[in-house]
């Protein structure tokens, strides 16, 4: 591995090593551990991944969750290596220049995330939001970095203030090469032992040879039990660059998403392919963890509470599972859960792709589709498809109830796909998310809208079926009345939001 451009072998490195323990081992104290589960962001670095025409890019993630050993042959940059007390670089002398540190502790990280965006190949001089700067700056960027001083409006204002790259930045120049390839790796310690295969056939046969094997992808979730519950595997293997996994295809049939492909990825490939993705990733956690989280392994855990599987549902998704005997076989996503946290998802089975399919009555190419800010879940993403002129098309939405607006975990999570012709629903689906063990769909909902007008009366009376579908519970994030009114709400406010969007193109 190279760390802040030296080489840094992973000697010694236990097989469950935290990226964040280890960098702290060697003297790199800037990164920190505040919540050790991804949501502070108060432990991001900077890790070289690829980018596009054999370029690379300089991506933030949490190094708290990282295993040491999955950055074997890779290219690590910590705040300590973007400048120094006599040299600062251009973010970090913002975040001073603009009072942005406050007490520092979470300084570091905004730093690395701030120098992910600053880098950002597209990034380019626009106009000013509330989100955006001049300067082109994303302030979903520092979406999952905390500042436990409150002290967000200067490190805004920094973060606004910034310029363009100079040429000669030895940054911004180690992105004219290529990131750095997987490298195999097999490390056995006390603690157990950590594999990165070189394909998908060598994963697949530890996991049927070796009962205790592990898949871990982005690790978004593992690495949260192994910081706070003390997990440990006997055998971890990571999957989360297996060529096989990571590719993405948009056809005439549908779009086809490999397991191991980023969230982060799947925002900028597929999100304009497929409206309900780009109403939902936005809202899943923050992107330092889409940098890393992937759909498989949303789906391979099988929450009830994960933001994809709803919107999956909605969109009719299948999963085609793997194995190192049986081959492979496709699942409807309806039919995968089968109670809290499992599946039909066999031991030694892996989630090789999921397949969204084309609506039978596609309205037209995706480039027709007007943007819509991703926050606003409610809107109708496919309106120009002619809702409004020619009766017919498809509405989808994504509607999540959270105590945050952004890098929160769902209450409830509802999910639309609305086929309408002739001021009629021809056919609905509605997922569902933290409303029962699994995530499922609202069958009896879907029934009471499908051959009926698209019209307040039909709504009103589609909402008082889709309140009681599920069996929430009560808990720390909503109680059971909570949930069930909130999906009573749902259906409403998707119908007002598409009746104003009528309105206004009219």
């Amino acid at each position: 591995m190279t760390v802040n451009g030296r080489v840094a072998p992973l000697v010694g490195a236990v097989a469950h090593a935290t990226a964040l323990d280890w960098l702290r081992g060697l003297g790199l104290t800037g990164a920190k551990e505040g919540c050790a589960e991804g949501e502070c962001g108060a432990c991001a670095v900077l890790v070289a991944t690829a980018g596009p025409e054999g370029t690379a890019v300089w991506t933030p993630v949490n190094a708290c969750l990282l295993p040491a050993h999955a950055l074997a042959g890779q290219e690590v940059v910590t705040s300590e290596g973007l400048g120094s007390p006599d040299d600062l670089h251009p973010v970090q002398q913002q975040l001073a220049a603009a009072g942005g540190s406050q007490c520092g502790y979470c300084t570091p990280g905004f730093a690395c995330a701030m120098a992910a965006e600053f880098y950002r190949p597209d990034r380019a001089a626009g106009t000013a939001g509330a989100e955006h700067g001049a300067n082109g700056f994303d302030l979903h960027a520092i979406g999952g970095n905390l500042c436990r001083c409150t002290g967000y409006r200067p490190i805004r204002d920094a973060a606004f203030g910034l310029g363009m790259p100079r040429p000669d930045d030895p940054l911004r120049k180690r992105l004219s090469e290529p990131a750095p390839p997987a490298v195999a790796t097999d490390v056995r310690a006390g603690d157990g032992r950590f594999v990165r295969p070189e394909t998908l056939d060598e994963a697949l046969q530890l996991l049927r040879d070796e009962p205790d094997a592990l898949a871990v992808a982005g690790s978004t979730d593992w690495g949260v039990d192994v910081n706070l519950r003390a997990a440990r595997a006997p055998l971890v293997v990571a999957i989360d660059r297996l060529p096989e996994l990571r590719g993405v295809d948009v056809s005439g049939d549908g779009v086809e998403i490999g397991a191991a492909v980023p969230l982060s990825e799947i925002e900028r490939t597929v999100g304009p392919q497929v409206p309900l993705l780009a109403q939902l990733l936005p809202q899943f956690a923050s992107r330092l963890i889409r940098n890393r989280a992937t759909l498989g392994g949303n789906l391979g855990t099988a929450s009830p509470i994960g933001d994809a599987a709803p919107a999956l549902l909605a969109l009719g998704a299948s999963l085609v599972l793997v194995s190192a005997d049986g081959g492979e076989r496709e699942v409807d996503l309806a039919d995968y859960f089968t109670g809290y946290r499992t599946s039909v998802r066999r031991r030694d089975e892996l989630i090789r792709m999921i397949r969204i399919p084309v609506p039978d009555d596609d309205a037209g190419p995706a480039a027709n589709r007007r943007e819509r800010p991703p926050h606003n879940a409610l809107h109708d993403q496919s309106a120009p498809f002619g809702l409004e002129r020619r009766g017919r098309g498809r509405l989808t939405a994504f509607h999540k109830i959270a105590k945050r607006r952004f890098d929160d975990i769902s209450s409830v999570a509802v999910a639309f796909a609305l086929d309408l012709d002739g001021g009629s629903v021809t056919r609905a689906r509605i997922g569902l998310g933290g409303v029962a063990a699994t995530p499922l769909r609202a069958y009896a909902t879907e029934h009471a809208l499908e051959g009926r007008p698209w019209n307040s009366a039909t709504v009103a009376a589609a909402s008082v079926v889709l309140q009681r579908e599920g069996t929430p519970l009560d808990d720390h994030r909503a109680s059971a009345a909570y949930r069930g009114r909130m999906l009573g709400t749902a259906l409403p406010a998707l119908f007002a939001a598409w009746a104003e969007d009528v309105e206004a193109t009219a």
